[in-house]
């Protein structure tokens, strides 16, 4: 039942209304008595796991995660060979970073090569018609050079 105020002032009849409605919604709800928690000056404390955030931000974080935990193994091998050298000269790293991207790029011309001379002497193709013939000996090539890809396509006649 709701607690009746304290002042004497007479009730109007919405005022009574209001009250009974108040008293009728009191009888049909639960109402919780237990105290509630103490609100003091302690400032709030940081909840476990990942902050709160939109389904793509999550999705790039767990990408940087794994491609972090990933570079590890080969950051410590590194590591390790420097440790063991026992001296690091400059030339010796460079000469150590960029030997696998050279070698990479020799074997891509070599590559290169192989299949320009495979294309060098096309097959000879004899066609026999009949009629007014017209042939189109235009052909499309496609090149994909650098480090970062870049593929340019032209129409060859």
């Amino acid at each position: 039942m709701v607690p009746e105020p304290h002042n004497l002032t007479p009730i109007t009849e919405s005022e009574a209304e209001a009250r009974r409605l108040i008293e009728d919604a009191y009888r049909t709800s639960f109402r919780d008595d237990s105290p509630t928690p103490a609100i003091g000056t302690a400032p709030p404390v940081p909840q476990p796991g990942r902050p709160p955030m939109s389904q793509r931000a999550t999705d790039v974080s767990g990408v940087m995660l794994a491609t972090g935990l990933a570079s590890m193994p080969i950051s410590g091998s590194i590591s390790l060979v420097m440790w063991t050298v026992g001296q690091i000269d400059p030339v010796v790293v460079g000469i150590v970073c960029v030997a696998p991207v050279a070698f990479l790029g020799a074997l891509s011309r070599v590559f290169k090569r192989a299949k320009d001379v495979a294309e060098a002497a096309p097959p000879t193709h004899h066609h026999h018609y009949e009629g007014t013939v017209v042939q189109d000996h235009s052909r499309y090539s496609t090149e994909t050079r650098g480090l970062i890809a870049h593929t340019r396509n032209e129409l060859r006649r």
